[in-house]
C-alpha cells in the first residue's frame, strides 16, 4: 500500500507521535508511507518524527484558519499525490478538509481515513455531515467512548468506525533498563520505594491529587521517594503544595527533558491519575510497555483496555484515599508490582503496541482501497 499521512501539529503532541508511529511501523511491514507535515516545524515535529524512524517527509503550508493562498497550494499538491497513492490518513481538522476537497476536485479520489485523537464531540452540523458521511471512508479513534461519540452525533455508521487503542513504541520503552539512573538522580537507597508520575503539569494530570495521596503515605510512615517529571503550566502551583504538604524532603519535581524510558525504569508505581479522559493516553501506554506496575484513574481508555489487579490497580478519578491505598498496596506487596509490570508488558505486545494498531490499520486500508465488484 502506498500511504498519505498528512499531520498539521505545531509541536510534538500525541497525534503526531501516533501518526509518526504508526507510519513507521507501516513502513516495517512493507508499505509505503509520505508523512506530510507542516512547513516550519522542523524542530518540533519533523525531526522528532525522522529520530522516530520516519523516512520520507515532505512539506504542505497547512496554515491555521483559512488562508486562500495558502490552501490553494496545498490543494494543488495534494491533487498531483492522489496519482500515486493508495489512501489518505489526516488527523486533524485542517489537512482534513483539505484532502476532502483534494479528492472532491480528483480525478483520482482515494479513500479518506480520519484519526481522531481528543474527547470534544464533533459537531453535528451541515458541513461536518458532508465531511464525515460523504467524503470519508472511515473514522478510526483512540478509545472506544471517542467513537461512540461519532456514533451519537449520527456521523458515521457503526461500520465506518473502529476504536484502536494504543500505538505506543514497544521497542524504546522495552523492560530491562536499569533504575539507578533515576535512583542516582534522586540520591536514594535502594531499598526505598520509587513512586513515579512522567505528564505535564495541567489540571487534569491528576498531580495535586497525587501529592495530596503522597501527604497520606508520609504522615503514616510508609518510606517511599516520589518523582513528578515533566513541565507545563502549574509547575509553580505543584511546588508550592509540595511545600505545604511538608513533602519537600519527598518528592522531586524533575523537568521533562529527560531520558524518560530510563526514569520510568526506576519507577516501582508508575501514576496515571488524570481528572477526566485525555484522549490518547500515551503515558499510561508507555508505563504498561516498560512492564512498570501502574496505578490508573477509571477514566478516558483505562477502563477499556485494562483490568483491576489484573493488568493495573484501577482507583475513580480524583478520588485521594483510593489512590493513597492503591500506591500502598504496591510498596508493600513487590509480588503485586511484579505481576502487573508483566501483564501490562503482555497486553501491550498482544494489543497495544504500534505494531499492533498499523497491522490493524494495514487491513482497513486494504480493504478501502480494493474495488468492490
Amino acid at each position: 500500500m502506498k500511504v498519505l499521512q498528512i499531520v498539521s501539529c505545531r509541536g510534538w503532541s500525541s497525534d503526531a507521535y501516533w501518526a509518526a508511529r504508526v507510519s513507521v511501523e507501516l513502513e516495517r511491514a512493507g508499505h509505503q508511507v509520505v508523512f506530510a507535515c507542516r512547513r516550519g516545524t522542523e524542530a518540533r515535529v519533523i525531526d522528532r518524527a525522522r529520530a522516530a524512524g520516519v523516512g520520507r517527509v515532505e512539506l504542505l503550508e497547512l496554515t491555521g484558519g483559512i488562508h486562500p493562498a495558502a490552501d490553494a497550494a496545498d490543494l494543488r499538491r495534494l491533487r498531483r499525490w492522489l496519482d500515486d497513492i493508495d489512501v489518505v490518513h489526516v488527523h486533524r481538522g485542517k489537512e482534513h478538509w483539505l484532502a476532502a476537497l483534494a479528492n472532491r476536485l480528483s480525478r483520482t479520489p482515494r479513500p479518506l481515513v480520519r484519526t481522531r485523537h481528543i474527547v470534544q464531540p464533533v459537531r453535528s452540523h451541515s458541513l461536518n455531515r458532508w465531511l464525515y458521511r460523504r467524503a470519508t471512508a472511515l473514522v478510526v479513534t483512540v478509545t472506544e467512548a471517542i467513537r461512540r461519540q461519532y456514533l451519537a452525533a449520527g456521523l458515521v455508521d457503526a461500520d465506518r468506525a473502529v476504536a484502536l487503542p494504543g500505538g505506543v513504541d514497544a521497542e524504546a520503552w522495552r523492560p530491562g533498563r536499569s533504575p539507578r539512573g533515576l535512583r542516582g538522580a534522586l540520591g536514594i537507597a535502594d531499598n526505598v520505594p520509587v513512586v513515579g508520575l512522567l505528564g505535564g503539569f495541567r489540571a487534569m494530570k491528576g498531580h495535586t491529587v497525587a501529592l495530596e495521596a503522597l501527604a497520606r503515605l508520609a504522615r503514616a510512615g510508609r518510606p517511599f521517594h516520589a518523582a513528578l517529571v515533566g513541565g507545563g503550566s502549574m509547575h509553580l502551583q505543584i511546588r508550592a503544595l509540595r511545600a505545604r504538604l511538608g513533602l519537600a524532603n519527598r518528592v522531586t519535581i524533575m523537568d521533562g527533558l529527560v531520558d524518560a524510558p530510563e526514569m520510568v525504569a526506576g519507577f516501582d508505581a508508575a501514576l496515571y491519575v488524570p481528572l477526566e479522559s485525555d484522549g490518547m493516553s500515551r503515558v499510561l501506554f508507555e508505563y504498561l510497555a516498560a512492564g512498570r506496575p501502574v496505578v490508573a484513574s477509571r477514566v478516558g481508555v483505562v477502563p477499556e483496555v485494562l483490568v483491576d489487579r489484573e493488568s493495573a490497580l484501577l482507583v475513580p478519578g480524583g478520588e485521594v484515599g483510593a489512590l493513597a491505598d492503591a500506591v500502598e498496596a504496591l510498596l508493600t506487596e513487590p509480588g503485586l508490582g511484579v505481576r502487573l509490570g508483566k501483564a501490562g508488558r503482555d497486553l501491550v505486545e498482544r494489543r497495544l503496541s504500534g505494531a499492533r494498531v498499523a497491522e490493524a490499520l494495514a487491513a482497513r486500508y486494504t480493504a478501502l482501497a480494493t474495488p468492490t465488484a
